[in-house]
């Protein structure tokens, strides 16, 4: 998905994990994939590089889309839609 696509994306969860340093983010999205139905979408704050690359990795191991992230002032926004 582009820059756009994503953020029109109509979120039902968002992980807020800035300032938590690995794998603090990774387990907040764990935590919070949870509360979103499925085919909903959760969106992750973090201010870890290294999210960019959790997030992609555990969605496709446990199954879930990863759909992209934005990069903004300090921090990236990750998005996954629920697949199970």
């Amino acid at each position: 998905m582009n820059q756009e696509e994503l953020k029109a994306l109509e979120v039902e969860q968002v992980v807020d994990a800035r300032g938590t340093a690995c794998p603090g983010p990774l387990l907040e999205a764990k935590r919070g994939i949870a509360a979103v139905s499925k085919s909903g979408i959760m969106e992750v704050l973090s201010s870890d590089e290294g999210t960019n690359d959790d997030i992609p990795l555990w969605c496709k191991k446990v199954g879930h889309e990863y759909l992209g992230n934005i990069e903004e002032a300090g921090h990236w926004r990750l998005f996954v839609r629920r697949m199970k």
